[in-house]
């Protein structure tokens, strides 16, 4: 009678424990999550989710643009002066991790009647460039190991290396994997469902990666930059061609515009207004717009790294914003254009890869950047072209292109930090009021909550790479 007792209730506890966690498994189910995903749906939505974190506030205009000398502060000036927490990098890491690649994950997880060949390869085509945009910001990250955490709760980082590496043999297969002749896909906000655009795009995303590793392992980017700059599929070639998002009428704008709307905390960088004029370059007028105070008849840029009462001091009406181009509702978040393939192109044959002729190529990338913006006319570009200041320097090509890059780049604050690293041109220094003691970051450092939610994976990844501060030099950033 005792051995019944005692079996009857542990049947009953556990029947009770069985229920409990068919019961929290309900309770856990995300009521936001949809029950029968569409690729379509999820692929719109990686992309915008991504380009607003690209080109919002926080990683854009709130960091990298400040840290380029693009942007600069009039008000509330701490992130121009490097006073960053471990909380002020959150938005990158969480919104790539949690969003872009969880929902890119799940179109690679749709079964192939739901989601054709060409939806996953554009996945991981746009998932490689969220992963680039995170080790380029952070350095060693979770990778093989991301976005899956029904297997890793708590996943292992990767070295950069293992990272940009892992992404060109991504991008390589998923690139000759894409079909032109097959159905095409739907809910592609950036090129339309074109296939032979996207494999443009990939080949490109796999050029820039080269060119990230080409002073640490120049072999290897030697032969991946031969490989797909011979390959088929090509490279993006034309503005019309360009990666971007174009955004819509509010609540869908460009994020700059809606931030714009509400409030008055940015200008444009006195270092770029200064190299504009100097370089009488045709772009300051777009890249700039005059002071609202009709006395001042100039570009008037607000120096980087000042306090907030220096800054505010300049005057609201008597400083320049960004211009009205970037402000407009409709401007694009723009993630890899003409005028860049075009510098790699001439970087290619400076660094002997491929033979050619570098000038050409590097004026044709400035003509491109030129005409990006609609400045079409053939004297007006010529001129601009044949200024000692301006021409193409063989013997120093990394200033040449790093400068006129970086000029190029203007806005685009995660492309145009990653480039200024690995080129070391334009020479940028802090602000006066600055506090890393005459140094400028070199990254973002981790998100606090690693140190709690993962913080032994953390750990190694700190052992490995360096100290978490602005300071710590990535693999890919050579002195």
């Amino acid at each position: 009678m005792t051995k019944y007792i005692f079996r009857s209730l542990l049947f009953l506890a556990l029947f009770a424990a069985a229920s409990c966690k068919k019961d929290l498994a309900d309770i856990n189910k995300n009521p936001n999550a949809a029950e029968n995903p569409q690729p379509s749906y999820l692929l719109t939505a990686a992309q915008k989710i991504s380009s607003d974190a690209y080109w919002g506030a926080d990683n854009n205009f709130n960091s990298s643009l400040l840290i380029v000398q693009h942007w600069a502060k009039i008000q509330y000036t701490d992130p121009d002066r490097y006073i960053f927490s471990n909380s002020s990098f959150t938005s990158l890491w969480n919104t790539a991790y949690s969003q872009s690649i969880a929902d890119l994950n799940a179109i690679l997880q749709l079964p192939e009647e739901k989601a054709s060949s060409n939806y996953k390869n554009v996945a991981i085509i746009l998932r490689s460039w969220v992963f680039q945009l995170l080790t380029d910001a952070y350095g060693n990250i979770p990778y093989k190991q991301a976005a899956n955490i029904a297997e890793y709760i708590t996943p292992e980082y990767d070295t950069q290396e293992d990272v940009y590496k892992g992404l060109l043999a991504e991008l390589k297969t998923a690139v000759a994997a894409l079909d032109v002749s097959e159905k095409a896909i739907s809910g592609d906000v950036m090129y339309g469902g074109n296939i032979a655009d996207w494999k443009k795009f990939g080949n490109s995303l796999r050029l820039r990666i080269a060119f990230r590793i080409a002073d640490r392992d120049p072999e290897t980017a030697r032969q991946e930059i031969s490989d797909v700059l011979a390959d088929a599929g090509g490279i993006i070639a034309d503005n019309s061609e360009t990666a971007q998002l174009v955004y819509a009428d509010a609540p869908q704008q460009n994020p700059a515009s809606a931030w714009f709307d509400t409030r008055d905390d940015y200008r444009i960088s006195k270092t770029i207004v200064d190299k504009l004029y100097a370089l009488n370059d045709p772009r300051l007028p777009i890249y700039a717009s005059k002071p609202t105070d009709a006395s001042v008849t100039d570009y008037v840029g607000v120096p980087n790294g000042l306090t907030t009462t220096d800054a505010s001091n300049l005057g609201f009406a008597k400083t320049s914003k960004p211009g009205a181009y970037f402000l407009a509702p409709h401007a694009p978040a723009v993630i890899f254009s003409n005028a860049e393939a075009l510098f790699y192109k001439a970087e290619a044959v400076a660094r002997g890869i491929i033979t050619g002729d570098a000038a050409a190529l590097y004026n044709q990338a400035v003509t491109a950047s030129l005409n990006q913006y609609g400045i079409t006319d053939a004297g007006i570009i010529q001129n601009y072209l044949s200024q000692p200041q301006v021409q193409y320097d063989a013997a120093n090509y990394k200033k040449s292109i790093g400068e006129q890059k970086w000029i190029a780049l203007f806005g685009d604050g995660l492309e145009a930090f990653a480039e200024w690293r690995r080129l070391d041109y334009p020479q940028l220094s802090p602000g006066p009021a600055a506090v890393l003691e005459g140094k400028t970051p070199v990254r973002f450092i981790y998100p606090g909550t690693e140190q709690s939610l993962n913080g032994a994976n953390y750990k190694k990844a700190v052992e490995a790479q360096g100290a978490d501060l602005l300071t710590t030099r990535l693999w890919f950033d050579v002195n």
